[in-house]
């Protein structure tokens, strides 16, 4: 993957975080993913700092979203 493209993702993470601590209304930790410094505007930073920053971030959105449900969704049929 290019540098360019690496950083476009990195947005596109960075807006979905955005939008699901908007919409969850739940802050994520992203401890891991701000130690870093590197922000998908940061486009001095090397191709290697951006894709550490990705999965980072990638990694704090998936452990977020895998933290079972509080309420138990009954199973229903058409």
């Amino acid at each position: 993957m290019k540098k360019q493209e690496l950083i476009h993702l990195h947005g596109l993470l960075a807006e979905v975080t955005k939008q699901y601590t908007e919409i969850e209304g739940e802050h994520l930790s992203l401890d891991s993913y701000e130690t870093l410094g590197v922000r998908p505007t940061s486009i001095h930073k090397s191709k290697t700092d951006h894709k550490a920053a990705v999965f980072a971030l990638a990694q704090c959105i998936t452990s977020e979203m895998d933290v079972p449900a509080k309420e138990a969704v009954a199973p229903s049929a058409d």
